[in-house]
């Protein structure tokens, strides 16, 4: 029997356990990787970026961490080194086509509009094929070529490539500045020694105040100091985190176990499960206070006027949690680091203007730590302007995926990684293994209706957990309950710990997933 061929974009993590996982059930995979290496985000990034997640909790299920890496928070080179071996020693390397930039995709059979069920039959692979544009750049003479998939997986990540760039009016653009602006995207594209050569001698702003917004501004004033300090701009305060046990006790206990899901409201809960969320919510205030309790006593939030309006259980659902740098308040504390906070900001020709042009920040060097447009890159790739559109509809614009992997209106493509969870590795893996195994007929997916009918209860979760983040896709807080719908539909037992008791309070981790 002829193997199917499987187009995989990316040779980031998500790309890396898809392609794994193909191979394991027979298929042929090619995955296209616009850089050079592998890794995604890992491969081009600051300096002193660390994982933030427990790396026990961001691992393979099949591959652990090796003993050499001690540091629970593991170093840039240590993640990468760790994803180059899991490449290694599952062979992937060959099946990667590095420096292939994917131009388009565009599908070639029945219309999505004519059917009932997901491709129009049953079946996974129909008559339909998908034609993959491919611009390779290895040569010094750029190539196109056309590719044929009967499958294609998305694996192409919303915190890369095209950078979210805030609208300005003509008078406070970017264009009349005299200094150098450029995204944080560039700013980690490159090299660790003509990165600090660019920021070294000069009063640097940084805009945004998430992980790499964070860790822009440590290096800056590492090579600084008070006699150029480094601006911080942000508009909201967001709960930051100096250790991941607050009181002692390991945040996965207070979040990512079974009991504290019962506290909850989940899509598709029955009347039982909703009673016991909405009796359980004062619990759930309470664990939020208490680690807002511990992060207060730990970090100046008071002194410095910022701490958040939302609960931080309400930034944990929103996956806006990030990691307080070391030493980062003393920093602030002796004027290595500025603080600003200010609902806007433009440009002027010697810096920029923050509150309504009522402050004018001198300045040499502005980098907008503003995120990514995912989504929109996601749009782009697809020929057809009806599959961009179900995509994300405006105005929510959420990518709208059942079981986060699939949209029921694209036939024989998935989507992994744009959704967000605690450990992005942890979640991409289980979604590749559910996607594999329904391409190998493992299970078959319900009518187009129900599967609408299921994105459109999660969108009411995420509307309610997250408000206006609600873009983000975030599963976080309800991990189990989504890996439990994985594992059923895979026809695995969810219930993967040994007694009651350790099922109902013990975190869930990739380990737990290692065996059907």
């Amino acid at each position: 029997m002829e193997k199917k061929q499987v187009v995989i974009i990316g040779a980031g993590i998500s790309g890396l356990v898809a392609c794994k996982y193909c191979l394991s059930k027979g298929f042929d995979p090619i995955v296209f990787e616009s850089d050079g290496d592998i890794g995604g985000v890992w491969a081009k990034t600051i300096r002193t970026t660390k994982l933030q997640t427990f790396k026990g909790m961001y691992q393979f299920s099949d591959f652990p961490w090796p003993s050499s890496v001690i540091d629970d928070y593991p170093t840039q080179d240590q993640v990468l080194t760790y994803l180059r071996s899991y490449a290694t020693q599952f062979d992937l390397m060959k099946h990667i086509r590095f420096h292939s930039v994917v131009k388009e995709i565009d599908f070639h059979g029945e219309s999505s509009y004519m059917w009932s069920h997901w491709n129009g039959i049953n079946g996974t692979f129909p008559q339909g094929k998908w034609e993959v544009t491919v611009e390779t750049s290895q040569s010094q003479t750029p190539s196109t070529k056309v590719y044929e998939a009967d499958f294609v997986i998305l694996c192409v990540g919303r915190f890369k490539d095209v950078p979210n760039i805030p609208p300005f009016t003509h008078d406070t653009s970017p264009e009349v500045f005299h200094g150098k602006v450029i995204h944080s995207m560039d700013y980690s594209a490159m090299d660790h020694e003509r990165a600090k050569q660019f920021v070294k001698g000069k009063r640097v702003v940084v805009v945004g105040f998430q992980k790499q917004g964070l860790d822009i501004a440590m290096e800056c004033s590492s090579e600084n100091g008070p006699e150029n300090p480094c601006t911080i701009v942000y508009r909201k305060d967001r709960w930051k985190i100096s250790n991941f046990s607050p009181w002692g006790i390991p945040l996965q206990y207070l979040y990512l176990n079974r009991f504290s899901e019962l506290m909850v409201h989940k899509p598709g809960e029955g009347f039982l499960l909703g009673m016991l969320a909405t009796l359980l919510s004062p619990l759930r205030w309470g664990i939020s206070k208490l680690v807002e309790t511990h992060i207060k006593k730990n970090l100046p939030l008071v002194k410095f006027n910022m701490v958040p309006e939302r609960s931080f259980s309400k930034d944990m659902r929103s996956c806006l949690l990030a990691a307080m740098p070391e030493d980062f308040f003393n920093r602030v504390e002796t004027g290595r680091i500025l603080l600003q906070k200010s609902p806007d900001f433009g440009f002027y020709k010697d810096g920029i203007v923050v509150n309504g042009g009522n402050k004018q920040i001198q300045t040499d060097i502005v980098i907008l730590a503003t995120g990514f447009k995912g989504i929109q890159k996601l749009k782009n790739i697809f020929t057809s302007q009806d599959f961009r559109h179900v995509i994300a509809r405006p105005p929510d614009s959420r990518v709208a995926l059942y079981r986060e992997c699939i949209q029921p209106r694209i036939p024989q493509l998935a989507i992994i990684g744009f959704s967000e969870s605690f450990s992005n590795l942890f979640t991409s893996e289980i979604r590749c293994r559910w996607v594999v195994e329904l391409l190998d007929g493992g299970f078959k997916l319900p009518s187009i209706e129900e599967m609408e009918k299921d994105i459109s209860n999660w969108d009411d979760y995420m509307k309610k957990s997250s408000g206006e983040y609600y873009q983000r896709s975030c599963i976080t807080a309800l991990d189990i309950w989504y890996n439990d719908q994985l594992c059923k539909d895979m026809g695995w037992n969810p219930r993967r710990k040994k007694g009651f008791w350790a099922d109902l309070f013990q975190p869930y981790g990739p380990m737990d997933y290692a065996n059907p």
